[in-house]
């Protein structure tokens, strides 16, 4: 069974690597039951969403 600290690395390298099969079996086993790293998959999606919103906008600003 995989641990918090496993599936929060997991969680983190999930928004820069495609997870193997195996690797997203023993995730969402441990997110179905782990409300806390639930919790933490979606801030780290949160976050990563509103960095590329902000580079984004960003970008668009240099432009002018």
């Amino acid at each position: 069974m995989m641990n918090c600290k496993e599936a929060t690395q997991l969680l983190s390298e999930k928004l820069d690597r495609p997870l193997g099969t195996k690797e997203k079996v023993m995730l969402g086993v441990h997110t179905a039951m782990c409300s806390s790293c639930k919790e933490f998959g979606k801030q780290m999606q949160d976050i990563r969403s509103l960095a590329k919103q902000y580079s984004k906008g960003h970008s668009s600003e240099e432009k002018k």
